[in-house]
């Protein structure tokens, strides 16, 4: 295991500590994976005034793992289940079997296909909000971690460790908001870093749950890597998505009033909204009451206010090989956000989306991309 340098508690939660000013940032995202990154970087690139934003890196991700449980499914002949809209198995197998569609034929991107699509998708929300992804987008990972210390080497990992060792007073604040593979990578090669830098992160449960953490996709997907964040002592802002950044959703009719039409990027993030990529695998109809959880919305929450995402200092757990946090004395202090203001968020990115709305009708025609005439996947 590669040694990392030691910070004392105190430099962490200084380090921890809301910050005045502009913060410097590096995004690294699975763009592509659903609706909600796509929503909440729409957002950092229209909040100048805190954010610096220096970088976005395409994060790998694949939802093949859910390959195996679904065919497990089908083998066992599971009894049809309501008890989850989207995630639940059975509930998707029923679908499938509906729609005359055999299990073996559902597929599943790749991870280097899913990082691709991602680093795609960055250039297609700049280009609609009018800026250039030249020098801001970065390529990251073709696979994930293969053993602890696998290094998988990208060009948007080593510019994590770029932005992190820049001549710059202020920390890299680095948003991660889907697997660690690039940011794991840049711990590896360069352990220096996290003298320079703090990670946010969004994934799993509060650590004071005791069951798995094996639902989130954001951590199953690279376990190697999520290990090492909570082991490398990375100053860390751990931000619970079960329980916490859950509370984000926003409705249809809020797409429609706040979103639509705000601009060419709120034309295509309802276009997202309705046409999300997971609802269309998993065969699930627009209905009555329709939500969508906007996880990623916290990261950025707590940057730019830091109010709406209160938080809490308390030792950092490691996980263990079922993915169930475990707390070890001695352990080195991070901060886990305890609750999300979740009306001030949106009420911040609405205000800004028809802000930028109005601020580009005044524009010739034509800024950035016209939302595509088919489906997003």
């Amino acid at each position: 295991m590669i040694a990392f340098p030691e910070i004392s508690d105190e430099r962490r939660m200084e380090m921890l500590a809301p910050q005045p000013g502009r913060a410097r940032v590096v995004i690294d995202t699975d763009a592509a994976n659903e609706v909600d990154d796509q929503f909440a970087i729409t957002w950092g690139l229209l909040s100048p005034e805190r954010l610096d934003i220096e970088a976005i890196v395409a994060a790998p991700f694949s939802r093949a793992y859910f390959r195996e449980p679904l065919l497990a499914a089908a083998r066992a002949d599971v009894e049809d289940s309501t008890a989850g809209e989207v995630d639940d198995i059975a509930a998707w197998l029923h679908r499938l079997r509906a729609a005359g569609i055999e299990p073996e034929d559902v597929e599943f991107e790749t991870t280097a296909e899913g990082m691709e699509l991602s680093f795609a998708e960055i250039g297609t929300l700049m280009g609609l909000l009018g800026m250039s992804s030249d020098g801001m987008a970065f390529r990251g990972a073709d696979r994930f971690m293969e053993s602890p210390g696998d290094i998988v080497d990208s060009e948007g990992a080593r510019r994590i460790i770029e932005a992190a060792m820049a001549d710059d007073d202020r920390l890299l604040h680095v948003v991660a908001i889907g697997a660690l593979t690039n940011i794991a990578a840049a711990l590896l090669m360069e352990p220096e870093i996290i003298n320079r830098m703090v990670v946010s992160w969004t994934s799993g449960f509060p650590t004071f749950v005791g069951f798995s953490n094996s639902p989130s996709m954001n951590l199953v997907q690279d376990q190697h890597a999520s290990r090492l964040l909570f082991d490398s002592g990375v100053p860390l802002l751990y931000l619970p998505g079960y329980y916490i950044g859950e509370q984000l959703v926003m409705s249809l009719p809020e797409s429609e009033r706040w979103v639509d039409g705000r601009g060419e990027i709120g034309s295509y993030l309802h276009y997202l909204y309705t046409h999300n990529r997971l609802r269309t695998q998993r065969l699930v109809e627009p209905f009555p009451g329709q939500s969508w959880v906007c996880w990623d919305f916290i990261n950025f929450a707590w940057l730019i206010d830091p109010t709406w995402v209160p938080t809490m200092f308390l030792p950092t757990p490691t996980l263990d090989e079922d993915l169930i946090w475990q707390h070890y004395p001695g352990r080195p202090l991070m901060s886990e956000a305890t609750d999300v203001d979740r009306d001030a968020v949106f009420r911040d990115f609405f205000s800004k989306l028809d802000q930028h709305s109005k601020t580009v009708d005044k524009l010739p025609q034509g800024v950035g991309l016209a939302p595509p005439d088919t489906a997003c996947c």
